[in-house]
Formats: C-alpha cells, structure tokens, sequence
C-alpha cells in the first residue's frame, strides 16, 4: 500500500484517507491539529475508547449521535448516568453499544468531574513528546504506541481511568495533535 493518495483536489494526503468524503475532511481538517479542554479531550478520550477494535470511520461517522447520548460529553452530566441511562443508551442502534466502554465513560467522567479546571488538559498534554525533527516516509514508520503514550496510560489508569490502553492513547495523541504523524508529502505535513 502506498503512503499517499492523492485527492480529487490534487492534494496528496496520508493514504488512510482512502476516497471518504468524511474521512478526507477529518484529516483536513482535525486528526494532528492540537487539540485542547477538558471537555474537548474527554470526547477525544471516549470515542477512543469506543474505537477500540473497531474502525475509526466507525465511530466518526456515529460521532454526532455520540455527542447525543453523551449530553456533550460535558463530564458533569455524563457523570450524573444511573443505571437506567446506561439501558437507554445501550439500546440506542445509533452509537457502539458495548456496555463495558459505556461504564467506562460514565466512570471517566466522574473522574474527570473530579479535577479541577484544566487538569486533564495539563495531564494528558505533559505527556506529549517533542515534535520530531524527522516526518514518517511511510505507514511502516508510524508507531502503534510509544513510551509516552505507555506512560500517560499508566497514569490514566492509575487514577482510575478505564479503556485507556497504550495504543489507545497513541491514536488519541495522533488525533489531538500531540504528535503528528502526517506522512512526508502530505499536504498537511
């Protein structure tokens, strides 16, 4: 498989694009952009968690109703989901409806609803490595995890934090823009 793929724009992008329209303007326009809140990496870290064993495509494009049933991922109300939140939203066809990562979320978030302002943001971002002076030539040099993305899921789990693997945290450090891992002549590298 080649590294890029050039789009109907004749931009060359990272080749995971495929010919999605979804996909094209989520690289375009998110996956390595920095991204920062508690609020914005809380979602970033639950759709994470759901992605895993999945496609991300999967959930991108569950992504709205998502953001539905998760009241916004604001962790305050997702905290405040009792069992009978929990049965509607594992009976709702609309998001992955795996009740092991639902309670995940709903205990995420009381973790979460714990800290103080700005504290997952500075948690999760100490971990981010210095940017690389060298760009990915190809997928075969994109690591799955890294010795940053070990630590902050040790640390995550540590305080509790659940769905929140090695791997897990490196597509979530990918996807936030704590690394950026856009191949070498890809527009957005």
């Amino acid at each position: 498989m080649t590294s890029l793929i050039t789009g109907p724009d004749a931009r060359d992008r990272c080749a995971w694009v495929g010919d999605d329209d979804e996909y094209r303007r989520y690289h375009d326009e998110e996956w390595g952009t920095p991204l920062h809140g508690d609020r914005a990496l809380f979602e970033k870290m639950s759709l994470e968690g759901f992605q895993a064993g999945l496609s991300w495509i999967t959930i991108l494009r569950k992504r709205p109703r998502f953001r539905e049933v998760f009241r916004g991922f604001e962790p305050e109300l997702v905290s405040e989901f009792d069992e009978s939140d929990v049965a509607q939203v594992m009976a709702d066809p609309g998001i992955i409806r795996n009740r092991a990562k639902i309670e995940a979320t709903i205990g995420n978030a009381r973790i979460v609803r714990t800290m103080a302002e700005g504290e997952l943001d500075a948690l999760m971002w100490s971990f981010a490595p210095p940017p690389s002076p060298i760009r990915p030539a190809a997928f075969a040099d994109v690591p799955a995890v890294t010795p940053e993305s070990t630590a902050l899921s040790k640390e995550l789990r540590r305080r509790g934090f659940r769905f929140v693997g090695p791997t897990t945290m490196y597509a979530l450090m990918q996807s936030a823009g704590m690394v950026d891992d856009h191949i070498a002549g890809c527009w957005r590298a």
